[in-house]
C-alpha cells in the first residue's frame, strides 16, 4: 500500500460533513471553479482564477439523455465566464476527447478566448472544428510538448506532463501559481506498455511531489474498481482472436479518437490480409491526423474506398465505424437500422463493439446490438470478450498518483457522486486527512490559500442544450417534453373586430388520446373560444374605451382557458396552441350580446351578421 503519511482517523470524508475553513483576508487566494464534470460523466470544464486572471482548463460536451428531445450537445452553463471574460487569459487542453474539447467551438461563439494551448493531436482536431464552424480567426491555437512550461498572464505557469490514456498526446497539468503548485490530472491511467511507446512521466510527477504540491484534482471515473487498469495493449489478444475466427466481413466500432485502438486494428488488418474501409467523418479525420503526426504508420494501399469493398472477398474486408455509443446519426447506428447508403448487414458479418457504454447510453447501445443480431450478424461485445479496456485509472492507479504527488489538499473530480466519494476514501487510505479533502458540485468555488481549503460562493451552474439550430431554452424543452408525452392540439379561430366568429374554429389533434367523443370535445372548445373572446372583449372595451383592444392578451386568455378545459376533460396535458385571426373592419368595436350565451353554436358563412361589413386585412395574433 502506498503511504503518504501515517495519521489516525476516526471518520472518513464521506461520513463527516466537509469543514469549510475561513479564508484569511491577508493571504493570496486562488479560486478553482468546475463548471462541468462533477456528479456526471462528460462536459469537463474547469476555471482557475487568481485576482484578475482566469485560465480555463478544457471545454467539453456531454451526451444528451433520452428526455432531451432533439438535442445534439450538452454544454455547461457559461454565465460566469461571460460575466468575467475580460479576465480570461487562455484555455489549456489536456487531450482531444470530445468530453474535453468538444465544447470549444460553442465557447468561442459566446466568449473571447485569446489563445488555446494543447497537445498536437487535440489541436489538429480542434483546428478542423473551428474551420468548419468559421471560428478559426477567433483565437490562436498553439501546440505544446511534454515538460514544456507556458507562462500565462502575470500569475500562472502551466507545465505539461505526459500521461497515458486511451488517446495519443494526453497530458496531466502542473499549474504553478503564487500560492503553490496544483496538479490537474486530466484523464489518465498508468500504462506500463503503451502502444505508442510514450510512457507516463512519473519521474517528473515525483519531482514535483518532493518539491511540494498544494492540491491535486484527480480523475475519479474508475474509483470504484479495485486494482490497476490493464494496459491498452491487453486488448490485442482479444481482437486477434476475433480476426482469426471471423469467416465473413469484419466491422469494428470504437471511439474515433481511440488512436491506439485504431492503430492495433490496422496492424491486425495488415497481418490477416484485410483491406480497410472507414465509415464516419470523425473516424476519417482522426485517422488522417494520426497518420500525419506519426501515431499511425500503415501503407496507403491498406485503405479502400467503400464503393470498392463489394468487389473483394468478404473475408478480406474490415470496416471501421463510428457509433460505439449508439448515437442517433453515427455510422453503426444507421447501419443497424438499414439506413446507411453504402453498408448493409449480411448474414455472417462479425461486428466488434470495442467500447463500453457511457452512463446514459446503455439502452441505445443495446438496441443497436439487438438490431444487428436480428439481421444475422455475430456481435462481439462486453467485458468477457476482451475487446475493450478502460482509459481511466482504477484504485491502484489512483493510489500511485496520490503517493507520487503527495498533495496537501485533494479534490476528486471527473465522475458521478459515488465515484467522488470512493476516490476520497482511496485518498484517505494513502494518508490524506479527511479535513483536507473537499467534495464539490459543478458551480462550487474552491478557495485555496497556502494553508487552507474552503468552499466559497457558488457561481451559476447547470447546462446549455444545443440542437442543429443553436441553444435551446428551457421553455422550448418543456414544450418538447409535453409533445412527447401528451401530444398537441391546435385551434385556429377567425373573428371580426366585434369578437364574432367568422367561421367554426379549426381543431387538430396530434398524438392526443381522446377519452371523450371528438365531436363533444370540439363543441366544448368552440363554446370556450366564443365565450372567452366575448367576455374579454366586453371587459376590455368597458375599461379602455372602444379604440383599445389588446387582442394578444385575449388570445393568451383563450389559450389558458382551453388548456384548463382540455386537462379537465382528457385528464392529460397536451400542448395547446391557439391561433387567433382578427379581420379588420371600418366598424368600431361595440358591446353586444350576440355570443354571450353558453349554448353550442354552429357558425355558417351565410349568417347575415358575418357579411354586413366592409372587410380589409386579416391580422394574426
Amino acid at each position: 500500500m502506498y503511504k503518504i503519511q501515517a495519521r489516525k482517523r476516526k471518520t472518513t470524508a464521506a461520513e463527516k460533513p466537509i469543514v469549510t475553513l475561513p479564508s484569511r483576508n491577508n493571504k493570496p487566494l486562488l479560486k478553482v471553479i468546475p463548471l462541468g464534470g462533477l456528479h456526471e460523466i462528460g462536459k469537463n470544464t474547469c476555471i482557475y482564477e487568481y485576482e484578475d486572471e482566469i485560465i480555463l482548463v478544457d471545454a467539453g460536451i456531454g451526451f444528451p439523455t433520452d428526455g432531451m428531445h432533439g438535442i445534439n450537445v450538452v454544454l455547461p452553463d457559461m454565465t460566469y465566464l461571460k460575466e468575467n471574460q475580460h479576465k480570461i487569459k487562455a484555455m489549456v487542453v489536456t487531450h482531444g476527447h470530445e468530453d474535453h474539447v468538444g465544447g470549444i467551438p460553442y465557447h468561442l461563439k459566446q466568449i473571447d478566448t485569446p489563445i488555446i494551448y494543447g497537445p498536437r493531436l487535440a489541436m489538429a482536431l480542434l483546428r478542423d472544428k473551428l474551420e468548419e464552424s468559421g471560428l478559426h480567426e477567433r483565437t490562436i491555437i498553439k501546440t505544446v510538448s511534454p515538460r514544456e512550461i507556458i507562462k500565462i498572464g502575470k500569475h500562472f505557469k502551466v507545465e505539461f506532463i505526459r500521461n497515458t490514456h486511451s488517446i495519443a498526446d494526453s497530458f496531466t497539468l502542473a499549474i504553478h501559481t503564487p500560492i503553490g503548485v496544483l496538479i490537474h490530472t486530466g484523464d489518465y491511467k498508468i500504462d506500463h506498455t503503451p502502444v505508442d511507446g510514450e510512457y507516463f512521466d512519473l519521474h517528473r510527477l515525483a519531482q514535483l511531489g518532493e518539491e511540494g504540491i498544494l492540491c491535486l484534482l484527480g480523475d475519479s471515473t474508475n474509483s470504484e474498481v479495485p486494482g490497476f487498469t490493464p494496459s491498452e495493449r491487453a486488448v490485442y489478444p482479444g481482437l486477434e482472436k476475433v480476426f482469426t475466427q471471423a469467416q465473413g466481413r469484419l466491422m469494428v466500432t470504437t471511439f474515433s479518437t481511440s488512436v491506439h485502438r485504431v492503430n492495433m486494428l490496422l496492424e491486425l488488418a495488415m497481418e490477416y490480409n484485410r483491406k480497410v474501409g472507414v465509415v464516419g467523418r470523425s473516424m476519417l479525420n482522426v485517422i488522417a491526423h494520426a497518420r500525419n503526426l506519426g501515431y499511425i504508420k500503415v501503407p496507403d494501399n491498406l485503405f479502400v474506398p467503400l464503393r470498392n469493398l463489394s468487389g473483394l472477398p468478404e473475408n478480406e474486408v474490415l470496416i471501421l465505424c463510428t457509433g460505439s455509443q449508439g448515437e442517433k446519426f453515427a455510422a453503426m447506428t444507421r447501419i443497424s437500422k438499414g439506413e446507411h447508403r453504402q453498408v448493409k448487414i449480411r448474414q455472417g458479418d462479425t461486428i466488434i463493439f470495442s467500447a463500453s457504454p457511457i452512463p446514459g447510453n446503455t439502452i441505445a447501445v443495446v438496441n443497436t446490438i439487438d438490431r444487428l443480431m436480428m439481421q444475422g450478424a455475430n456481435v462481439v461485445y462486453g467485458k468477457q470478450a476482451g475487446v475493450h479496456v478502460s482509459g481511466h485509472g482504477c484504485q491502484e492507479d489512483q493510489k500511485l498518483m496520490l503517493a507520487l504527488a503527495k498533495p496537501k489538499f485533494f479534490v476528486p473530480v471527473h465522475g458521478e457522486h459515488r465515484m467522488l466519494i470512493q476516490h476520497s476514501k482511496t485518498a484517505q487510505s494513502v494518508g490524506i486527512p479527511p479535513e483536507n479533502i473537499v467534495i464539490i458540485q459543478n458551480g462550487d468555488t474552491i478557495e485555496l490559500t497556502t494553508d487552507s481549503i474552503s468552499k466559497g460562493n457558488k457561481v451559476p451552474s447547470g447546462i446549455q442544450l444545443v440542437d442543429t439550430a443553436g441553444v435551446v431554452h428551457d421553455n422550448v424543452m418543456e414544450e418538447r417534453q409535453r409533445l412527447a408525452e401528451d401530444g398537441v392540439i391546435t385551434i385556429a379561430a377567425s373573428i371580426d373586430n366585434q369578437g364574432r366568429l367568422l367561421s367554426q374554429p379549426q381543431i387538430n389533434l396530434r398524438g392526443v388520446v381522446c377519452k371523450i367523443e371528438i365531436s363533444t370535445l370540439e363543441r366544448l372548445i368552440i363554446r370556450t373560444v366564443d365565450k372567452t373572446i366575448t367576455d374579454r372583449l366586453k371587459s376590455s372595451l368597458l375599461l379602455n374605451g372602444h379604440d383599445e383592444v389588446n387582442w394578444t392578451s385575449i388570445r393568451i386568455d383563450v389559450e389558458a382557458n382551453l388548456e384548463r378545459l382540455i386537462q379537465r376533460e382528457l385528464n392529460s396535458e397536451p400542448l395547446v396552441i391557439f391561433i387567433l385571426q382578427v379581420q379588420e373592419s371600418t366598424e368600431k368595436p361595440v358591446i353586444t350580446n350576440d355570443n354571450a350565451n353558453d349554448s353550442d353554436t354552429e357558425m355558417e358563412e351565410s349568417d347575415p351578421k358575418f357579411t354586413r361589413r366592409r372587410r380589409k386585412t386579416i391580422v394574426s395574433v
